[in-house]
C-alpha cells in the first residue's frame, strides 16, 4: 500500500462533551469509497456514550466530492453490482445519523458533491463556508441519484428546483444553500472551523434528548397532517416534562438560574 492508502480514512477525537469525526482523504476530495463507508459507520459505532453532539468535517479544501469515479469505472465486470453495494453501505450511514442518539453537527467547505449531499442532508445543523458548492453531478455520468441526495434537495428546494438542479446538472454556491434551508449557516471560509466546534458546543451543553425529540418533529413534519403532528407533539413533551432533562430545565427557571442538563441523566 501507498502512504495515502494506509492511512486511515476517518479520524475521530474525543472534545469535552463533543464527538468529533473528520473525514480524511484529502487527496480525493474525501471521496466516497467501500473503505470510508466502513470508517464512517465506525466512527459513528465507536461513539463515546457520554458525548452528547456529533461534529462532521473534513479535512482538505473540499467537504466531500460525492462517489470515487474512478473505482466505478475500474469496476468493469459488474458495475452495476459495485456501486450498489456501495450505495447500500453509503446509505447504512445516512441512516447512523439520522438516528444517531445525540444531534449532529457538520461543518463543510469547497465541494459538496454527489453523496456528499446525502451525508450533508443527514446532519441537524450544517455550517457552510462561504465558497462552498453543491452540486448534485449525477447527470454527468448517467446516474440517477443516491445517498439521500433525492431526499435532502426536495425538501430543501421543492420538486421543481430540485429536478431542475438534478436534471441539468446545475449547481447552487452556498448562499443559495442558505437561503432555501440546505444548510443552517453561513460563515467566511476561516471562520468555519471555530463556528462549527462553538455549535457543537452550544448544542452539547443544551438539553440532548429534548433536541433529539424535535428534529423527530421537524422531520416529519413535512408529511404529516396537523393533527397527527399536534398528536405527535403532545406524546413528546410530555416525555420531554418527565425526562430528567425537563424536570431540570423547570427546577433552574423557578430558581432563577442556568440549567446544567449535563447532570440531567
Amino acid at each position: 500500500m501507498t502512504e495515502a492508502q494506509d492511512r486511515p480514512h476517518v479520524l475521530t477525537e474525543v472534545d469535552g462533551d463533543v464527538w468529533r469525526i473528520v473525514l480524511d482523504r484529502p487527496e480525493t476530495g474525501n471521496a466516497v469509497t467501500p473503505e470510508l463507508a466502513a470508517a464512517l459507520a465506525a466512527a459513528l459505532t465507536d461513539r463515546p456514550e457520554q458525548s452528547r453532539a456529533v461534529l462532521l468535517l473534513a479535512n482538505g479544501p473540499r467537504f466531500c466530492v460525492g462517489g470515487d469515479v474512478r473505482s466505478f469505472a475500474a469496476a468493469t465486470d459488474d458495475p452495476g453490482a459495485f456501486v450498489g453495494r456501495l450505495a447500500r453501505d453509503w446509505h447504512a450511514v445516512i441512516r447512523m445519523l439520522l438516528h444517531c442518539p445525540v444531534p449532529v453537527v457538520a461543518g463543510t467547505q469547497g465541494a459538496v458533491a454527489g453523496a456528499g449531499i446525502g451525508l450533508v442532508g443527514a446532519c441537524d445543523l450544517v455550517v457552510c463556508a462561504r465558497t462552498t458548492k453543491i452540486r448534485p453531478a449525477y447527470a454527468a455520468l448517467g446516474f440517477s441519484p443516491d445517498g439521500g441526495t433525492s431526499w435532502a434537495l426536495t425538501r430543501a428546494l421543492g420538486a421543481p428546483r430540485a429536478l431542475d438542479l438534478m436534471l441539468t446538472d446545475g449547481s447552487l454556491t452556498a448562499a443559495e444553500a442558505h437561503l432555501t434551508g440546505l444548510v443552517a449557516r453561513l460563515v467566511e471560509d476561516e471562520d468555519l472551523q471555530a463556528t462549527a466546534v462553538a455549535v457543537a458546543h452550544e448544542i452539547a451543553a443544551g438539553p440532548v434528548r429534548a433536541m433529539v425529540r424535535t428534529r423527530a418533529l421537524v422531520r416529519r413534519a413535512a408529511i404529516r397532517t396537523l393533527e397527527e403532528q399536534l398528536d405527535d407533539e403532545a406524546q413528546l413533551i410530555a416525555e420531554s416534562a418527565a425526562d430528567p432533562e425537563g424536570r431540570e430545565g423547570v427546577r433552574a427557571f423557578t430558581e432563577r438560574r442556568p440549567p446544567d442538563f449535563r447532570t440531567a441523566r
